[in-house]
């Protein structure tokens, strides 16, 4: 019930995050459509962005955790807080010369990344690297940001940290609304509310951090045990963490090379995915590797085997309906959030063929969220490396696959073939991971499974027919008010998890499946 409950504290912060993430889509798409300059903005946001997930929050946070548990653990704070000075001065330090040479080589950063418009010569390209010279630093002030955030999630203080990304969204909308009018180009001021972003998410840790008695005196640890410790694991989980944001962040370069929206698209669609993703996965993530770790550090076999099991089993119950409901709410989801003004009904449907695309892939892209923290809770990196490679490098051959079997096809949306092919790495991805555990013992799969997947499969398939009777006139939605389409999408949606709701328990899905394991 514990980690419920903690779930429940992160998913619900995500929750409120994700809702203003929404309303800072809807304000972007209404104020500056989709796009040239917009994939401008996008992509220098999505640089720093992907970095961010993949050293910050990902290898890092993979790396730091761990052992900072261990050293709780010991009951030595004046060891616990020399890490964290050591650990804190050490990234700082590090962090500060990657964001200046990111600054200074801004347009060579932007080619790697967008190599269609260096070639092509596309204005996007300079916009854009302007733009990332603004946005690069964000890099340095959310990486703390997530030390910071590391630090009270392994004292169990999830709140603050799960809040942290609703001051993001907050920007972003502030700077579109208040600020755009008055630049020369007005998409630039979206680049200066991600930098004002990142200042005030760092601040916003302080305060829990000085209750903790935690508040970081940076120092230069190089040579620091825990420190080496720490690097030693961050090298292998760096690969390891990165697959799902190197996949998003190819399907971006390749996009440079369709036709201008592309990036857009793959954004708006991707936006959506990060609700749930975001909301359930994340959080998950977030709450059991700490918890694993410190399982692991008491060699409770039985208990750390029982937590994954409970993660797996709720990622289960809830995303495949939240999948089968963004497939058959596609269109429906994006007219009623986006085709305002600037973003045009031919924008909706080329953000529903990516959209779908993507949500096919929601129940593997959380899998691999909880059981890649059951090789890093052990200390366990090389494994997941290599499974990592392995997706890493489908996810590409599979990208020039559908993609050019799209385009020889004659296909409106050829961008959508990069959006099915991080599905289907993420689903091999996810499955070489279990089948890992399952082979190392790490994991033994509790009673009722086939319970679980027999009921959540036949809700969802009575839940997909109802929200397809509903939503099959599409056009009705093109036509409708703003205030008609959000009465129509919530009732759809409240109609969808009543049905759901209704069948699993018919079914035989109890309550017990929900809790067990989660104490």
């Amino acid at each position: 019930m514990k980690l419920l409950k903690s779930t429940a504290t992160v998913g619900s912060a995500t929750i409120l995050s994700r809702i203003l993430g929404f309303i800072r889509d809807v304000v972007l798409a209404k104020v500056f459509g989709a796009s040239g300059e917009t994939d401008a903005f996008f992509l220098a946001f999505k640089i720093p962005n992907f970095m961010r997930r993949l050293f910050a929050e990902g290898s890092f946070s993979l790396a730091f955790v761990p052992v900072l548990s261990e050293y709780k653990a010991t009951g030595d704070r004046e060891a616990l807080r020399d890490l964290v000075d050591h650990v804190t001065g050490t990234l700082a330090s590090v962090l500060l010369i990657l964001t200046a040479i990111g600054v200074i080589a801004a347009p060579l950063v932007l080619s790697i990344f967008a190599p269609g418009w260096l070639v092509d010569g596309r204005p996007e390209f300079d916009l854009s690297a302007g733009m990332l010279r603004i946005t690069f630093p964000y890099i340095l002030l959310i990486s703390l940001t997530a030390l910071s955030g590391g630090i009270l999630n392994t004292f169990e203080r999830f709140l603050i940290p799960a809040l942290t990304p609703v001051l993001l969204n907050i920007s972003l909308i502030a700077a579109a609304l208040l600020l755009a009018g008055s630049m020369q180009v007005p998409v630039t001021a979206l680049a200066w509310g991600v930098l004002a972003a990142g200042v005030v998410q760092l601040a916003l840790q302080v305060p829990a951090l000085a209750r903790l008695g935690l508040m970081p005196r940076p120092r230069w640890g190089w040579r620091h045990s825990g420190v080496r410790r720490i690097l030693k694991l961050m090298i292998p989980t760096l690969i390891g963490s990165s697959v799902a944001q190197v996949n998003l962040l190819v399907d971006s370069v390749i996009a440079t090379f369709l036709v201008s929206g592309s990036v857009s698209w793959l954004y708006y669609s991707d936006r959506l995915l990060e609700f749930p993703l975001g909301v359930l996965g994340i959080a998950l993530a977030t709450v059991i590797l700490p918890n694993l770790s410190q399982k692991h550090a008491r060699a409770s076999t039985a208990e750390f085997s029982a937590t994954l099991d409970w993660a797996l089993r709720l990622a289960v119950i809830v995303t495949v309906p939240a999948a089968v409901g963004l497939i058959m709410l596609a269109g429906p989801i994006l007219i009623t959030l986006f085709q305002y003004d600037a973003f045009q009904p031919n924008d909706v449907r080329m953000s529903s063929y990516s959209l779908i695309a993507y949500s096919a892939g929601l129940p593997a892209f959380i899998a691999v969220k909880v059981l890649a923290p059951g090789y890093y809770a052990r200390q366990d990196t090389r494994t997941p490396v290599r499974i990592a490679i392995t997706a890493m490098v489908t996810n590409m051959l599979l990208n020039l696959l559908f993609v050019g079997a799209l385009l020889g096809y004659g296909f409106a949306g050829p961008h959508a073939g990069l959006a099915l092919a991080s599905a289907v790495a993420a689903y091999l991805n996810a499955g070489l991971l279990y089948r890992g555990l399952r082979k190392q013992g790490v994991y033994v799969p509790d009673r009722g499974w086939l319970r679980v997947w027999l009921s959540v499969i036949l809700a969802c398939a009575v839940m997909g027919g109802l929200l397809l009777f509903m939503t099959q006139d599409i056009e009705s939605w093109l036509q409708a008010s703003a205030m008609m389409r959000v009465r129509k999408l919530g009732l759809a949606i409240l109609f969808g998890v009543i049905v759901f709701v209704f069948v699993t328990m018919v079914t035989g899905l109890k309550k017990h499946d929900l809790l067990r394991g989660s104490t």
